[in-house]
């Protein structure tokens, strides 16, 4: 039977560009513990914790003296890789989550599917090159190396917004909290696998 204390993951990812070690716990508080070396992917995981009420920590170095992609996308790629092994074999959650976040003029919309098929339906259409330092095209990235590696069906639908960094940030409070309904407990059928397959 599915308890709070089975969905905690580490995972460690070492490549030549780049070490990433992330552990997650999906039944948090959200508790954040972030040092990517990337200050504006920081501040987007601290709002997937705060809303996601998931535990995290992350430490990630890479080469950044390069660029922030390597890191970045190896950051979505472990954590995609923390969120599968979390869930296990997917018995009793959910499964599909949806939420439409608003801040200010930006509206964001995610659903998504814990499907065992990875696919990314990206919608966002982020004016500005650049926030501060951090290279919109990354957001991107991140999600789709999280994707593949959850095994997840995302959709991202952007509604509204002119500011970048209200557009981006928007989507990561969307997907937190669509992420927070997808894997939350079912308690009428904890020890199904939410498919009519009997395999996710």
């Amino acid at each position: 039977m599915l308890t709070m204390t089975d969905r905690v993951a580490q995972v460690k990812r070492q490549t030549g560009e780049t070490t990433v070690d992330i552990t997650l716990n999906l039944d948090g508080t959200g508790k954040g513990d972030i040092d990517t070396g990337i200050p504006f992917l920081d501040h987007m995981l601290h709002q997937l914790c705060s809303h996601g009420l998931v535990d995290l920590r992350v430490r990630a170095e890479g080469d950044l003296h390069i660029d922030d992609h390597h890191t970045n996308e190896d950051v979505g790629i472990t954590l995609g890789q923390c969120i599968a092994r979390a869930l296990g074999d997917r018995k009793g959650i959910q499964r599909f989550g949806h939420f439409l976040a608003p801040l200010d003029e930006a509206l964001v919309e995610v659903a998504l599917d814990f499907s065992g098929r990875p696919y990314l339906a990206y919608g966002l259409a982020i004016p500005t090159d650049r926030v501060g330092k951090y290279d919109t095209q990354l957001v991107r990235e991140f999600y789709q190396g999280l994707v593949n590696h959850a095994l997840l069906t995302l959709h991202l639908r952007q509604h509204g917004g002119i500011n970048s960094h209200h557009i981006i940030e928007a989507s990561f409070k969307a997907f937190a909290r669509a992420l927070r309904m997808a894997v939350s407990l079912d308690p009428r059928r904890l020890q199904e696998i939410p498919s009519s397959k009997g395999i996710l």
